[in-house]
């Protein structure tokens, strides 16, 4: 890391608890390498320091929020990177197998579309809501999920892994929309 931004090691503890708990709340683990987990937890910390949110180490930000919302941890692509690798893409988060020492974490291919795509989405985005704006009537661009335990609603391309409400399994969602 760059000599003039400090993050201290009571930082990492700090930060390495709350995503542990956190993380295990929510149905997920954090990677049981301690050592490999805290350098990716310094590099949250770099990059809240350095940009004022908690990019993800392992990819290039664009250094404005708005454009890295997708790479926030945890990124939008975690959930899908588990599903198919059983980590996300920095390995920072990983799947029951994972942490039990049954298999190891793999080079997972990038999800992020490339800066063209992320701005041609973004303005098909602002076009999208334009046209309902105007029309009275909003077009969902993905499917809405509903957990049938408690009633919580997401949309994206699946259903999380675990209802961030609660804890119900991905197999308790249904296609609301």
């Amino acid at each position: 890391m760059p000599e003039d931004i400090e993050v201290s090691s009571e930082e990492i503890d700090r930060l390495f608890g709350k995503l542990d708990r956190q993380a295990e709340e929510g149905g997920y683990h954090l990677n049981p390498d301690e050592e490999f987990t805290r350098d990716l937890v310094e590099g949250l910390l770099y990059n809240q320091k350095r940009y004022g949110y908690q990019a993800c180490p392992c990819r290039l930000s664009e250094g404005s929020k708005e454009k890295d919302l997708d790479i926030i941890c945890p990124c939008d692509y975690r959930d899908p990177d588990l599903d198919e690798f059983g980590a996300c893409y920095c390995a920072l988060y990983v799947d029951d197998e994972i942490k039990a020492g049954k298999k190891k974490a793999r080079s997972i291919p990038e999800r992020r579309p490339s800066e063209e795509e992320r701005e041609r989405g973004r303005k098909e985005k602002e076009e999208r809501m334009r046209e309902a704006s105007e029309g009275g009537s909003l077009k969902v661009p993905m499917p809405v999920w509903r957990c049938t335990v408690c009633g919580y609603l997401c949309a994206r391309e699946e259903p999380p892994l675990v209802c961030p409400v609660c804890k119900a399994k991905k197999d308790r969602f249904e296609r609301f929309l």
